[in-house]
């Protein structure tokens, strides 16, 4: 059935300006712990905790617990490392970069008597996702090749003008400049079709991607208490997405023999742009004063997104063909390809409890706490659909049904756990956490990932002023595949993921 699948995507590509992947799916939520400094220092866990701007993007209920005002700011530091092993060979890459975290206000009103609730509002700017990220790899291939992509692409067109011109984007490309070819003796209208890529007897293939960009999320929340032991909470969350990536793919014979090909190349570029709209519900609850057991949900993200696309093959045959380029832009004006179309990330569901040392009224004499939440995410809820505004063709919705086909077949639900504590001495305060990132995988074909991030960090709070410092180590393994076949297995590049990020919030209470 998935090979099936995969064939369907195939064939439909040609009429699609820029064919979204599964992998873009995952892109925009399996991301890691984002936040204020003192949020991301225990873990991450703050859907029970609150007292905290973060609480608006986990469980809004938590900013009830404000009864005064907060202005924070959060720059941050990320570096990113990836070794990729393929085909037995190890390559490493990394990217840096500086950021705005979460950066807004809180205000709270103070409760008058025990009978008569509270209120509190936030508006706040949070980066939930940081796409920087350099990723190369390399090996040598005797399977396949990933001009087979295209021979896939073409499927059963026996004529070569309209393989030459019907498929801008990936075939057309390939076959004009002498990637893919036909087979001697057909005729047009009949003829087959063959790759130069000598993969038989070995091609080094490298791929190398270099990402740009982010995510951020505008949240207005709301949130407020009936008593002293229920807390409840809204969030409207307005997310921006900003993505950029180059990747270029080369696979070169790894003879010195003049055999009519020396190397192939297809670079491609992408541009992803846009906004959307989900909301966040939550409740806190007190059983006895140190005791918080909170809930949350986030509703799926809705996103209307844009992507300008364009990508170039250059192709050496040596003596048969010589050098030849050919562009996208070829097709398109000399413009880049753009398609807009709607994305729908999962829903996610949240349970927590914190236990606070010395529970009492005046926040700065508790001594700390202990926090845990358990987070629920099928990635197989991912989806893509058409724009309505754009277009409505038929082979459009055809090809997004069989790409949520894909996503459901490659990935499945996963469990999150993030844990943390705090000790708090004077106007001091020490924190700890991990975060653990679930398998997203259904492992159909070898495919296998998780994260675990270990966190700390200082804080400092006195006179209406505070400094919280969190430092976040990252270790992780995913997979990446440079092209996907639906006849036969295709490689992947096991990869091994080290990050660190650097945070700090300043912030003054009002």
């Amino acid at each position: 059935m998935r090979k099936f699948i995969y064939a369907a995507i195939l064939l439909l590509q040609q009429t699609i300006t820029n064919a979204q992947e599964p992998a873009d799916a995952l892109r925009m939520s399996w991301t890691n712990l984002t936040g204020s400094a003192r949020q991301q220092a225990i873990g991450g866990a703050m859907a029970s905790l609150g007292g905290d701007l973060s609480a608006a993007f986990v469980n809004p209920a938590g900013i009830a617990f404000y009864k005064t005002g907060d202005l924070i700011i959060t720059p941050q530091f990320n570096r990113q490392k990836n070794q990729s092993t393929y085909f037995g060979r190890t390559e490493k890459a990394s990217k840096s970069g500086l950021g705005l975290g979460l950066s807004g206000f809180v205000v709270g009103s103070k409760q008058e008597n025990k009978t008569r609730g509270t209120a509190a509002v936030a508006i706040a700017l949070n980066n939930t996702a940081w796409f920087g990220n350099n990723l190369l790899y390399r090996g040598l291939n005797t399977k396949n090749s990933y001009s087979q992509k295209f021979l896939e692409e073409i499927g059963g067109q026996g004529d070569a003008n309209l393989v030459a011109s019907n498929y801008p984007f990936g075939s057309s490309l390939a076959f004009n400049t002498y990637w893919i070819d036909t087979i001697g003796g057909g005729t047009n209208g009949n003829f087959r079709y063959r790759t130069r890529a000598p993969f038989q007897s070995g091609i080094i293939q490298e791929n190398e991607i270099k990402s740009a960009g982010s995510q951020s999320e505008l949240a207005i929340a709301v949130a407020g208490t009936g008593n002293e032991k229920i807390l409840y909470g809204l969030t409207l969350g307005i997310p921006f997405v900003n993505y950029k990536r180059t990747s270029t793919f080369t696979e070169a014979d790894a003879s010195t023999a003049l055999n009519n090909f020396n190397y192939a190349a297809i670079e491609e570029y992408l541009e992803t742009s846009g906004s959307g709209v989900n909301l966040k519900l939550g409740i806190i609850y007190r059983p006895a004063p140190q005791w918080r057991i909170g809930f949350s949900f986030h509703s799926p993200t809705f996103l209307k997104l844009t992507d300008k696309y364009s990508a170039t093959v250059t192709t050496d045959t040596e003596n048969y063909k010589g050098l030849l380029t050919q562009s996208s832009k070829e097709f398109t004006n000399g413009d880049l390809a753009q398609y807009s179309y709607l994305h729908f990330t999962p829903s996610r569901m949240l349970a927590s409890i914190s236990y606070v040392l010395r529970e009492i009224e005046d926040v700065t004499k508790q001594k700390g706490f202990l926090t845990g939440d358990v987070e629920f995410v099928n990635y197989r809820a991912s989806s893509f659909k058409v724009d309505p505004a754009s277009s409505d063709q038929t082979e459009t919705k055809a090809y997004y049904s069989k790409l949520n086909d894909v996503i459901d077949e490659i990935y499945r639900p996963a469990v999150n756990v993030r844990l943390g504590g705090e000790l708090k001495f004077t106007t001091i305060m020490t924190r700890l956490g991990m975060a653990y990132l679930g398998n997203p995988y259904q492992n159909s074909n070898g495919e296998k990932g998780s994260r675990l991030q270990l966190t700390g960090g200082l804080g400092y709070r006195n006179q209406g002023y505070f400094i919280d410092l969190a430092y976040v180590h990252t270790t992780g393994k995913d997979i990446h595949s440079p092209y996907r076949l639906s006849q036969q297995p295709f490689p992947s590049a096991q990869i091994s993921q080290r990050g660190a990020r650097v945070v700090l919030t300043l912030g003054v209470k009002f």
